[in-house]
C-alpha cells in the first residue's frame, strides 16, 4: 500500500479506506522527513511488525507501550522490546523482575520479546516512531489516529485482555468495553514508577488465570 508494507489481515478490520488515507498522509510526513535526514527508529520495514506477528482476530493480549526506543539500534517494532545482544533497558529489566517474582521464571538474557509475539500477544506502542535521541519526538505525528482505532476495533471485538502500564498507557481506557475486556492497570515499570505499585502486580499469572479460566491457553513467558 505504501513504503510501510501494512499487513493486509489489519486491513478490513480497520477499514480500507481508512488505512488508505492515513498511510498516504503518514507517508508523505516521511518522505519531508527523509529530506531532512532524520535517523527513525524503528527501522522502516519493522515500523509495524507488532501487526505482522499477531492477526487481528487471533489476538488474544495487548501490552500498550508509549513510544519506540531512541537509542541506537534498540527499537524493533515491539513495545518493551529490543534485538538480542542489545543491551536490556531499565523498564524490561523490571518486566523480567516482575515476571520473575510473580512466576519464579529465570531472568531472560535478552530482551526480544518475539516469544511473546508469536503467542498472539499484541505488543503496540501508541507512537509507532521515533527519532534518534529525541524521546517522543513523533509525539504529534498523527500515529495514534491509527493505534486508537486498533485498540477501540479490538475492544468491540471483545475478549482481549488490555494490560495498561503506567498513567499514558490508562489514558486509553475509555476507548475499551470492560464488559467485553478484561483490563489490567498499573505503574509503569521505568525505575520511576516501578516501586510504586508495579511491583507486586502479578499481572502475568493474572493473565495466565484470566486465559485458563476463558479456555485459551496460557502464555509461556519464558523467553526461548
Amino acid at each position: 500500500m505504501n513504503i510501510f508494507n501494512f499487513p493486509d489481515t489489519w486491513i478490513e478490520p480497520l477499514g480500507k479506506g481508512f488505512c488508505q488515507d492515513f498511510l498516504d498522509e503518514i507517508d508523505s510526513k516521511f518522505s519531508k522527513l527523509n529530506t531532512g535526514n532524520a535517523n527513525i527508529f524503528p527501522p522502516i520495514n519493522s515500523v509495524f511488525r507488532a501487526l505482522e506477528l499477531v492477526h487481528f482476530k487471533e489476538a488474544k493480549i495487548l501490552i500498550l507501550g508509549q513510544d519506540p526506543y531512541h537509542g541506537l539500534g534498540q527499537a524493533n517494532g515491539l513495545s518493551f522490546s529490543v534485538n538480542k545482544k542489545i543491551a536490556i533497558p531499565p523498564s524490561l529489566k523490571n518486566i523480567f523482575l516482575e515476571l520473575k517474582n510473580d512466576l519464579n521464571i529465570p531472568i531472560s538474557s535478552h530482551g526480544d520479546l518475539t516469544f511473546w509475539a508469536k503467542q498472539k500477544i499484541l505488543l503496540l506502542n501508541s507512537i509507532l516512531t521515533v527519532e534518534q535521541g529525541r524521546p517522543n519526538s513523533h509525539q504529534e505525528f498523527g500515529w495514534e489516529q491509527l493505534t486508537n482505532k486498533i485498540i477501540s476495533q479490538l475492544s468491540l471485538r471483545g475478549n482481549m485482555i488490555f494490560v495498561l502500564w503506567g498513567n499514558i498507557a490508562q489514558k486509553k481506557f475509555h476507548l475499551i468495553d470492560k464488559r467485553e475486556n478484561t483490563i489490567l492497570c498499573a505503574p509503569h515499570p521505568s525505575p520511576l514508577s516501578a516501586y510504586r505499585g508495579f511491583f507486586g502486580c502479578n499481572h502475568f499469572s493474572e493473565i495466565n488465570k484470566i486465559l485458563k479460566e476463558n479456555g485459551s491457553r496460557e502464555i509461556n513467558w519464558e523467553l526461548d
